[in-house]
C-alpha cells in the first residue's frame, strides 16, 4: 500500500471515532502517522496537527449549527491556549524525538482514563466572565495550549474539562465550544511545524480526506448505536490505552 493510500485509511478510522463516539481520533493520528504510515516523529506530528485543525473546523461548524458554542468564552480560551501552544510547539520540535513518543504514550493513557470516566454533567446556562472565570480561562487555556502544541494533539480531552472548571459550562456546550480552541491550537502548531518544513502536505490532504468519509459513517452509525456509545467509548478507551502502552514501553528511556 502506498503511503497516501495508508494515510487516507487512517484518516477514515480516526473520523469513524470521532463521529462515533464524540472524540478521542486526533489523540491515535500521530502513533498511526508513525506505526503505519512510516513518517518520522516530528513530521508526524506537524501533519497530525494539520489535520486536527481541519477536523475541528468541520465539526465546530455542526455544533454551531445547534448552538452548542459559546463564542465569546471559546475565543477567548482559544486566544490564550494559541500562545501556549506556539511555545509548545517550538518546545516539541527541539524535543528528541524518543524521548517524545515515550511522554506521548503517557499522555495516550491519561486520555483514555479520562475518556473512560467521561460523565455528562449539567451547568450554568449564563457566560461567565468575573475576573475568576477570566483568570481561569486564560490560565486554563494557556497551560492546555502548551500540551496540544507540544504533543501536536487536538487536546480536546483537556479543552472540554478546562472549559467546564473555568466557567462551569454544561458539557454538550464546553464539547461544542472546545473545538473552535482545538482548530486553533491545531492550526498555530501545524504553521509553527511547517516553518521548519516538517508538514507532509500530500499525506495531510489523503488524512483528512479519509477522516471526512470516516466521519460521515461514524454519524450515521451513531444514530443506529446510540443506546451502545458508552461501550463503544470504553472500548475504544481501551485501545487508546493499549496503544499508549505500546508507543511508551517502545520507546522507554534506557535505565542508569
Amino acid at each position: 500500500m502506498t503511503p497516501l493510500l495508508l494515510a487516507a485509511l487512517c484518516g477514515a478510522f480516526s473520523g469513524l471515532s470521532l463521529g462515533l463516539i464524540g472524540g478521542g481520533g486526533s489523540v491515535l493520528a500521530v502513533p498511526m502517522l508513525i506505526y503505519v504510515v512510516g513518517l518520522p516523529v516530528h513530521l508526524a506530528i506537524g501533519t497530525s496537527a494539520l489535520a486536527v485543525a481541519v477536523s475541528a473546523a468541520v465539526n465546530l461548524a455542526t455544533h454551531a449549527r445547534c448552538g452548542h458554542v459559546r463564542w465569546r468564552t471559546a475565543g477567548l480560551f482559544a486566544l490564550a491556549g494559541a500562545v501556549g501552544a506556539y511555545g509548545g510547539s517550538t518546545m516539541g520540535k527541539a524535543f528528541d524525538g524518543g524521548h517524545l513518543l515515550f511522554l506521548f504514550g503517557l499522555v495516550m493513557m491519561t486520555v483514555a482514563l479520562l475518556m473512560a470516566r467521561r460523565r455528562a454533567t449539567a451547568g450554568r446556562k449564563g457566560e461567565c466572565f468575573s475576573s475568576l472565570c477570566l483568570v481561569r480561562l486564560g490560565g486554563t487555556g494557556a497551560a492546555v495550549g502548551g500540551l496540544a502544541g507540544f504533543f501536536g494533539i487536538g487536546g480536546g480531552f483537556l479543552v472540554v474539562p478546562g472549559l467546564v472548571f473555568s466557567t462551569g459550562m454544561p458539557m454538550v456546550e464546553a464539547i461544542g465550544s472546545s473545538l473552535l480552541s482545538v482548530g486553533a491550537f491545531g492550526l498555530t502548531t501545524a504553521a509553527n511545524y511547517a516553518l521548519s518544513r516538517l508538514v507532509d502536505w500530500p499525506v495531510a490532504a489523503a488524512f483528512i480526506g479519509g477522516g471526512f468519509v470516516g466521519g460521515l459513517a461514524g454519524v450515521a452509525a451513531a444514530r443506529s448505536l446510540a443506546d451502545r456509545r458508552g461501550a463503544l467509548n470504553l472500548v475504544y478507551a481501551l485501545m487508546v490505552f493499549g496503544v499508549g502502552v505500546y508507543v511508551a514501553a517502545r520507546n522507554l528511556p534506557p535505565l542508569g
